[in-house]
């Protein structure tokens, strides 16, 4: 080195020692970063509130139907009990465009369910909409 450019001052520590040095103030912040998350994401057993948009009106009107299923499994169109043989001609004809709406009791069992689809199927209707409660 020359006169005008003096040594750099290592204060003795080789390269890895002042490596470490300089990565220490890091891991502190990263620790302190990672304590400060756990902290904030703590999942609470408080349920969220309801959003405004979807608040249960009293006047709100259900949506329409175009088949009600009951929990005894019973089927209705335009509140007519149909049976297995006369169920698809009260339906509306399948339309791609327009999914058939089938509102479900909360009490029937997936069996029945799976047993309505398949006529439905069979009966050419593609898409389908389970109207149902919320929870």
């Amino acid at each position: 080195m020359s006169d005008l450019v003096p040594p750099p001052f290592t204060s003795g520590k080789t390269l890895m020692e002042r490596v470490e040095d300089a990565l220490l103030p890091l891991i502190n912040l990263v620790f302190l970063l990672l304590m400060f998350f756990i902290v904030a994401g703590q999942l609470t057993d408080d349920p969220l509130p309801e959003l405004p948009a979807t608040q249960q009106a009293e006047d709100q009107q259900s949506p329409h139907a175009d088949m009600i299923v009951s929990a005894e499994g019973e089927w209705r169109v335009d509140g007519e009990l149909l049976d297995r043989e006369s169920l698809v001609a009260r339906l509306p004809t399948p339309d791609e465009e327009q999914p058939l709406k089938i509102a479900a009791s909360e009490g029937i069992s997936m069996a029945e369910l799976e047993a309505l689809f398949r006529l439905l199927e069979k009966a050419g209707y593609q898409d389908v909409l389970l109207l149902t409660e919320p929870a």
